[in-house]
């Protein structure tokens, strides 16, 4: 029988103020039958899970909105709280020279490579509560898990929590500062690269204390030899898993991403006066161009030759192709004046490299062709470029297991009481997913093997205020790297 919920919160805060000296010492018996007899652990992998997301959740530069950017005042509020988390887990704390948040447990006389498990605590602006967030704290929750069980010492290598300072990009418009200082492909020159209001990293670094040259770059740098594996918790941010009505996924891989800027130029005139058929306009040009870059993306093969590009690609390598025009800008942008100059962005997915880099140089030609035909003159500057990553397909096949295990566990019928698959759900084999979005396992996997479990969120929507993942599936996140862990880097008694 479970505890009664008056009981689970009095549990909860009596183990949110355990010393940091007793943090490795395990409970009676009796507090933990009262913890998760069933295997489970309800009241830590989900009540107090779902209280420390929406309190993280409040944290925000924001007024009336959910906002935390790179080394903001937020950011330092939310580092004292996730450190407090981590200490009550039982694990040593520390801020690096980049402001990542680390939590790592040492077993005694172990020389095995290191579990790293991570996301990242920084936030778009008008945010939801649970990218990122939910990686870093159902992490906790299952090495507190471990703690409040005896097994945390039963580790048989090091096991280290991540909280990456920045992902998202938005205060310096580059992403993964804090993954790729610690993969060690941060470059120099990134101290130098300013926000909008013309601060620098450097400065901001310096700001807050922390040294920022060259050699504290050096110094967050982890050594590919001490690190066996990276995992991360993270939720989809897509419909599939919704509508295969299953709860958690695992990744195959993170889609390669380019991103363009398409600047077209015409013949700015009045728009009474200059005839139709006499007309240079960017703005017609641009919106066919549009127009057919989603053809292109919707339908390759209409579009390219088989001699040049279409031999080597099939049906599955073109799976997951996805062509996004973001942005679109107007010069002198009014409505009785026919544009002198439209420019737009392409941000171009795929998870095979080839069909990308294809793509790519196929909408390039098109643009000039196009444009050609129409008078006017046109440019395609490279902004980004980032190859796929596959997750390591040891580890994916480790946590599929994993999955399978604690969501069959938490169906009714299972040896537990969940409703994480409830009745007319799907109990079919755990689906295995592509990842569209960039996460930090892309810098990661520079330094080692990388895997990642994803779950399941409501709509599929993500970067909004209207994010949300139910709290049974929170649940089930935490359960599954729970037992991804116990298989792994738990000794046996």
């Amino acid at each position: 029988m479970a505890p009664s919920s008056s009981t689970s919160v009095l549990l909860i805060l009596l183990l949110s103020v355990v010393p940091a000296s007793l943090a490795s010492t395990p409970v009676s018996d009796g507090l933990e039958l009262e913890l998760g007899g069933d295997g489970l652990y309800r009241e830590i992998l989900r009540d107090e899970t779902v209280l420390r997301l929406k309190e993280l959740g409040k944290i925000s530069d924001g007024e009336g909105f959910l906002e935390r950017t790179f080394l903001s005042p937020a950011s330092f509020r939310a580092t004292d709280v996730i450190i407090s988390w981590m200490k009550d887990a039982g694990l040593t704390t520390w801020v690096d020279q980049m402001g990542n948040i680390h939590g790592r447990f040492e077993p005694s006389n172990s020389t095995d490579k290191a579990l790293l498990i991570g996301s990242h605590m920084d936030t778009v602006i008008d945010a939801g509560m649970y990218d990122g967030a939910l990686g870093i704290i159902c992490a906790i929750s299952a090495l507190k898990v471990l703690r409040v069980t005896g097994k945390l010492q039963r580790l048989t290598r090091p096991v280290e929590v991540i909280a990456f300072s920045d992902e998202e990009g938005v205060r310096f418009q580059t992403t993964f500062l804090g993954s790729a200082a610690v993969a060690g492909i941060l470059p120099e020159s990134i101290l130098q690269v300013s926000d909008k209001s013309g601060t620098t990293v450097q400065e901001v670094l310096r700001l807050n204390s922390f040294e920022a040259s060259a050699d504290a770059l050096g110094q967050v740098k982890y050594s590919p030899e001490s690190v066996g594996s990276y995992v991360e918790v993270h939720l989809e941010q897509g419909p599939v898993l919704e509508a295969l009505r299953y709860p958690l996924g695992v990744v195959k891989g993170i889609a390669g991403q380019t991103r363009l800027k398409v600047i077209v130029d015409g013949s700015q005139g009045h728009a009474g006066t200059v005839p139709m058929k006499l007309r240079r306009d960017p703005m017609v040009a641009a919106a066919e161009l549009v127009v057919t870059l989603e053809g292109l993306c919707k339908d390759p093969s209409r579009f390219l030759t088989y001699d040049e590009e279409c031999g080597c690609f099939t049906e599955e390598s073109l799976a997951g192709l996805v062509c996004t025009v973001g942005e679109l800008l107007t010069w002198p942008s009014a409505s009785n004046v026919i544009p002198g100059q439209v420019n737009f962005t392409v941000d171009i997915r795929a998870m095979d490299d080839l069909v990308r880099e294809t793509i790519v140089a196929s909408f390039s030609r098109i643009v000039m062709q196009r444009c050609d035909h129409r008078l006017v003159d046109c440019a395609v500057e490279h902004k980004h470029s980032a190859a796929a990553t596959p997750c390591d397909p040891e580890l994916t096949a480790q946590l599929k297991r994993a999955t399978r295990s604690a969501v069959s566990a938490m169906a009714p019928g299972g040896h537990g009481h969940g409703r994480a698959v409830g009745a007319g759900e799907s109990t079919a084999a755990t689906p295995v997913l592509m990842s569209g979005a960039g996460h930090d396992a892309m810098a990661m996997a520079r330094l080692t093997r990388v895997g990642m479990l994803f779950v399941r969120c409501r709509g599929g929507v993500s970067h909004s205020p209207e994010e949300h993942v139910a709290e049974d599936d929170v649940w089930a996140s935490g359960l599954a790297l729970l037992r991804f862990v116990d298989q792994h880097a738990v000794a046996e008694l």
